[in-house]
């Protein structure tokens, strides 16, 4: 929200200087996210007329002009395309500085020039360089012209919360600098404009919901030409819009002025009454930005004869646009319920001032005020006579604000000191929260204008931003602080973390918002959650897996030659459920490139299945029970066929890994082999509750099996076999040699295995080695399809 500091002064009477202002903003929820300087150095440059213009008898573009400064008449060359007879425009003597000029008396193509017109660019005012600073015909032509414009200023940008829309006027902002330093504020008084007129525009209203409040007024008779006044065209400029006509400019400074925005309408193009409804399938409507959009039920529309005009609360339609013709005007000022328009701009790819406030919420009690206060501008400007004010409401359907209870002990127990009862009433009268005294405290009831006060505990923070957060003292806490409590029986998430970082992967955060088209991509669109208000359509739907994220991110990387990438995420997918979203704990990760970082020692070779496989096993350790997962093949349609895998544990699907399938890598834009891994956590986080034993003191015995068997066959379900066979005697299993070739036969391999055998309380002899051989050669035998060799 930007103002002019000028004109908040001018509401507030302060007598502290601009720095402490700012900071004062700060202190009570108010950011200063920027402050810009304007017309600080304007010494020198006064209202001129322009007498008389010729041509400069050396340049075509040049002009000659005869200029009355007030005390004096100069002549001046000027290059302006708007210099004319007659016009007021800023004049720097002799003498002046604007910019880094010095303004000197000068020959310019051989014509004496005393002066220098000004642009609004030049003199620092405005953005404007397309020719001299046009002026008011009245401007009072010799005087300083900082004063006359309200100069030098200060134009404050604050960055208000979500929250606060009250402050998106400066009524709601000159209301808390009041109460914040302790002074007396200025409340705008606004008196009924006596109609001069019985003309009037029949108000009808459908969704009383959606617009509980509707007030219009005709005026007519008026000068739409005429033109607005200088010190309204300056605050509108130092706030942050370009002065455009006179009725535009009256609708946007009250809205500014007062937070109500309003819509003018050429009342010679409206046939009546006016309604407010939900628009219909297969409607449209031609905006002011000339665009033409496609309406449905979800936008709510001002119709004329039941036409849609406007798109209520976000833009006018173009058929009853005001222009310099217009005579007579219908103004609309309208409370809009803030879910009605929530999100709508934003579909239709907009953002207007309307929409801004509105979606926050506007005081319901301001139309009318706003109505009787813009009807007095553009009477005094342009003229006019002013018809009846109409008003159609539905009460039932208006927001009443509810008294909240605020206790002097809960005062105490939140902010942590005792405050002056006479202060907490203070703070809030001053900020109109109307308290009554009872026993324990206070009953408050807010203001219109505040939506955000609902509860006990706002009205604390009301009182602890305006008594001073800096009079809270720092108190450091105290007494014993209950550690985490620390699960044995689950891996810890900073153990999947540390592990993934030791083996080189980087963690990276992806939103938990995505396009449903990702998603669709993927195949993983089914029970994808939409968001109600999306913030754009990139963002439309909670995501259902990691992976989409962090492969968009593995694809950003690459582009950045960036050629080895590990990137790995610990977060949450959701899915819609029976009752209600379902959250899952997940960790995913990403890699592609070569499988180890460029050296001397040892050859370049690409990251393969088998490699990220390693990596996913490593993981299964820390649950010291990788014995229990099995690796089956991947059912999912976005993993490579022949890559890939699905993890299971018991009977339950807890990951998959694999290669991404080459069709759906050539829809993501990637040219080369990317591998991936998704895990639930509440699957595979479970683990034995670590339990110390003590070292064998007798020696291991080492027995080697060479077998063949049917290729299909995984290498988990012989060691399976094994375990299951040998029992605890098996201390350790290790694979050491695989082969399958022609003389094998087709389908055949030959694998070598090391069984490591260890007797906790007594050395093993050979006999006992022998038969541990046995019964893994016997189980490999009936499970397995083995045929020992040699």
């Amino acid at each position: 929200m930007k103002f002019s500091e000028n004109w908040l002064r001018s509401r507030v009477p302060l007598d502290v200087d601009h720095d402490v202002l700012c900071e004062r903003f700060d202190m009570i929820g108010h950011e200063v996210e920027g402050v810009e300087r304007i017309g600080g150095a304007l010494d020198g440059i006064v209202v001129a007329q322009i007498v008389s213009c010729a041509p400069h008898p050396q340049a075509d573009r040049l002009q000659v002009c005869e200029v009355d400064a007030g005390s004096e008449r100069l002549q001046i060359v000027c290059g302006a395309p708007n210099a004319r007879a007659g016009l007021k425009a800023p004049l720097a003597r002799i003498g002046a500085k604007v910019g880094e000029l010095v303004i000197k008396a000068a020959k310019l193509r051989g014509v004496e020039s005393a002066g220098m017109l000004c642009s609004a660019k030049e003199l620092g005012i405005d953005a404007d360089a397309s020719g001299l600073l046009e002026l008011p015909a009245d401007a009072p032509v010799g005087e300083p012209l900082g004063p006359y414009l309200g100069l030098p200023d200060n134009v404050i940008d604050l960055g208000l919360t979500p929250n606060r829309a009250d402050c998106l006027a400066l009524e709601g902002i000159a209301n808390d600098v009041a109460a914040a330093f302790d002074v007396p504020y200025l409340p705008l008084v606004i008196e009924p404009v006596a109609p001069q007129s019985a003309r009037s525009v029949e108000v009808a209203l459908e969704a009383t919901p959606d617009c509980p409040r509707y007030c219009g007024r005709w005026i007519g008779g008026i000068d739409a030409t005429a033109a607005t006044p200088a010190w309204m065209r300056e605050r509108l400029r130092h706030s942050g819009m370009r002065p455009i006509s006179l009725l535009v400019d009256v609708t946007n400074y009250v809205m500014l002025e007062l937070g109500q925005p309003l819509h003018a309408f050429d009342a010679d193009r409206l046939q009546g009454p006016i309604g407010v409804r939900r628009a219909r399938a297969g409607e449209s409507l031609r905006l002011l930005d000339e665009r033409e959009v496609a309406l449905d039920d979800a936008f709510l529309v001002v119709t004329d004869a039941d036409r849609p005009v406007a798109l209520a609360g976000l833009m006018g339609g173009r058929d009853t646009r005001i222009g310099d013709t217009t005579r007579n005007v219908f103004l609309e000022a309208a409370h809009f319920s803030p879910s009605a328009l929530a999100g709508r701009a934003r579909r239709l790819g907009m953002h207007t001032d309307a929409a801004h406030r509105f979606e926050r919420g506007v005081d319901p009690e301001l139309p009318r005020l706003a109505l009787e206060r813009a009807t007095r501008l553009i009477l005094d400007a342009a003229g006019g006579e002013p018809g009846v004010l109409v008003e159609a409401a539905s009460v039932p359907h208006l927001p009443v604000p509810a008294p909240v209870r605020l206790r002097r002990a809960r005062i105490l127990r939140v902010l942590g000191i005792e405050v002056p009862d006479a202060e907490v009433e203070r703070i809030l009268e001053a900020l109109g929260m109307r308290p009554q005294r009872i026993a324990d405290g206070w009953i408050a009831t807010p203001p219109s204008r505040r939506f955000d006060i609902a509860i006990e505990e706002d009205l604390i923070e009301e009182v602890a931003r305006i008594h001073g957060y800096e009079r809270i003292p720092d108190r450091a806490p105290s007494g014993e602080l209950a550690g985490p409590s620390l699960r044995e029986d689950r891996v810890e998430q900073r153990a999947w973390r540390e592990q993934l970082a030791a083996r080189g992967y980087l963690e990276a955060i992806t939103f938990a918002f995505v396009a449903r088209e990702q998603l669709t991509t993927w195949g993983l669109a089914e029970r994808a959650i939409e968001l109600a208000n999306p913030l754009s359509a990139e963002l439309s739907v909670m995501r259902t897996s990691l992976l989409p994220g962090l492969v968009a991110a593995l694809g950003a990387n690459r582009s950045r030659q960036q050629a080895r990438v590990r990137l790995f995420e610990l977060g949450r997918a959701y899915h819609e459920g029976a009752d209600a979203p379902v959250e899952t704990d997940r960790i995913a990760g990403v890699a592609c490139g070569a499988a180890i970082t460029e050296q001397w020692g040892t050859q370049a070779r690409a990251l393969d299945y088998f490699d990220l496989k390693g990596d996913v096993e490593s993981l299964l350790a820390l649950t010291a029970a990788s014995h229990a997962f099995a690796f089956r093949p991947a059912t999912a349609a976005w993993l490579h066929p022949g890559q890939s895998a699905d993890i299971v544990r018991g009977e339950r699907v807890v990951g998959s890994l694999g290669a991404v399938h080459p069709n759906l890598l050539a829809r993501l834009g990637l040219d080369e082999d990317v591998f991936v891994f998704e895990l639930d956590l509440d699957g595979i986080g479970a683990r034995d509750v670590p339990r110390a034993e003590g070292v064998s003191r007798y020696p291991s015995v080492r027995r080697d099996l060479s077998f063949e068997l049917p290729e299909e066959v995984p290498y988990a379900a012989v060691e399976a076999a094994i375990r299951d066979a040998v029992g605890e005697t098996l201390a350790g299993l290790v694979l050491f040699d695989r082969y399958a070739g022609a003389n094998l036969g087709s389908g055949i391999k030959s694998l070598a295995i090391g069984l490591i055998l260890q007797d906790r309380y007594r050395t093993l002899t050979d006999q006992d080695a022998d038969r541990s051989v046995a019964l893994a050669v016997s189980a490999l035998e009936s499970g397995c399809k083995a045929k020992l060799r040699g």
